[in-house]
């Protein structure tokens, strides 16, 4: 099969652009050379075909009929290159990272501010990998964590992101007014996998409340739950009374689905922003700077 006798492809592009644009001077602005290189590359193609292509005019150029003839030609042609490159050009790759976390923090925390990391990084896909169990960051298996603790923790990088405090915290329902109170309701407990003299308890709170009328209290008595934020949703239930983060029910202490009747409140342990050293994942950065403002509104009492 013989070959095809074409022209140059410069010329080609030459002459649809300016037959496009009706002008030498508009194509040479889209081709980014010079009007005289369009002239120049005109001139060659119809000395290949052997006939002209336009009649030059004072401000524009008209279509001669051989003009009107390859001009569709040709801007079909280059309008299906164009579409053909632009399909197989690799779609962005968008970053994603993966989070993990605690049930309850998950649930309580991160979840009910996903429109809000929607809207700080589009860009970024994020998966929250909810589990009480710490994920092995060395492996791979998670990007960073947010975790529960005193601190340090060995071989990782970590920075605090959340104080906690707990604190009492009931449905408005139960009509609490004072500590006193505590003994016509239900105790809600959330169990600890690793409790320490510091973990915040109701025993441990009933000490540091020093109150007398306390005295008799059944600290051990109620309703336990292996998840904290199932403990939160019994005492949103109207269930009982509740030891809980006020960093967590934050949001339902503002909606008032949960009232805090008195204190004192305990200490608890930061929530810590910690990944594996030197590992810095496109994205990370960004993930963290949101979780940062979002703590930093929290503390200040908003969302």
């Amino acid at each position: 099969m013989p070959g095809r006798r074409l022209p140059p492809l410069s010329a080609l592009r030459a002459f649809e652009a300016a037959a496009r644009l009706r002008s030498f001077k508009r194509a040479a602005q889209e081709l980014s050379v010079t009007p005289t290189a369009i002239s120049h590359q005109v001139r060659a193609l119809e000395e290949h075909i052997g006939l002209r292509l336009f009649e030059r005019q004072t401000r524009r150029v008209a279509l001669t009929a051989a003009a009107e003839r390859l001009f569709p030609v040709l801007r079909d042609g280059f309008d299906a290159f164009a579409e053909a490159v632009e399909a197989l050009r690799a779609p962005p790759q968008r970053r994603a990272l993966t989070l993990s976390a605690t049930l309850s923090f998950t649930a309580k925390w991160l979840v009910p501010r996903m429109a809000s990391f929607r809207q700080a990084c589009p860009d970024l896909d994020l998966r929250l990998h909810a589990s009480d169990d710490p994920v092995d960051l060395h492996a791979g298996l998670a990007d960073a964590a947010i975790r529960y603790g005193r601190g340090p923790f060995p071989g990782l990088e970590a920075e605090p992101l959340i104080e906690n405090r707990f604190a009492p915290v009931c449905s408005p329902r139960l009509s609490l007014r004072q500590p006193r109170d505590l003994h016509e309701h239900m105790l809600l407990h959330s169990e600890w996998r690793h409790p320490t003299a510091d973990t915040p308890t109701w025993r441990l709170w009933r000490e540091r409340a020093g109150l007398a009328e306390l005295a008799g209290l059944d600290v051990d008595a109620g309703l336990r739950f292996t998840d904290e934020s199932h403990a939160i949703q019994a005492a949103i239930a109207g269930h009982g009374v509740a030891l809980l983060s006020l960093a967590l029910v934050a949001d339902d202490l503002a909606s008032g689905a949960l009232v805090q009747p008195f204190g004192p409140a305990l200490d608890g342990y930061p929530h810590w922003f910690v990944r594996a050293p030197g590992v810095e994942p496109a994205g990370l950065a960004a993930l963290r700077d949101w979780l940062r403002a979002q703590a930093a509104a929290g503390s200040a009492g908003a969302i």
